[in-house]
This record gives structure tokens, C-alpha cells and sequence, in this order.
């Protein structure tokens, strides 16, 4: 767990998180990260958690059916 403080940058608040976070989530000055509330606060991940389970379906999928996606896209 990690307290960070809350800063006001302009006329926004924003946060700035430690670099071990940084590291955990595989992200970098630029990149977009993505708020969920939760029913115990929020959760900060990397990837649109939607689109994230939707892609390990999607993966999961294409290798049991990988020739016949193939034959599909002709």
C-alpha cells in the first residue's frame, strides 16, 4: 500500500506515482492508464479492463481455432 498526496498541477489536482508502481503496471510518461471504481475504491490498471478480458478470450480462442480463422479471413 502507498499513501501518495494529492497536487494541484495548473488548475487540476493530479498524482504522481512511485516508480515501483510505474514498473508494476509497465507504463510510462505518456501512457494512459485507466480509474475503475470498485466497491472498495478504485483500481488503477494499464488496460481498459473490458477490453483486457475480451483480448484473454480472444487469445484463448484463436489458438484452439487458429486454422479455421485463417481459412475464415481468405
Amino acid at each position: 500500500m502507498y499513501t501518495i498526496k494529492i497536487h494541484k498541477i495548473g488548475d487540476s489536482l493530479g498524482i504522481t506515482l512511485p516508480q515501483e508502481v510505474l514498473q508494476q503496471l509497465d507504463v510510462g510518461e505518456g501512457d494512459n492508464v485507466f480509474v475503475t471504481k470498485t466497491a472498495d475504491g478504485v483500481q488503477i490498471t494499464a488496460g481498459e479492463p473490458k477490453f483486457e478480458r475480451a483480448m484473454k478470450a480472444y487469445r484463448k480462442v484463436s489458438q484452439k481455432y487458429k486454422n479455421a480463422l485463417r481459412e475464415l479471413a481468405k
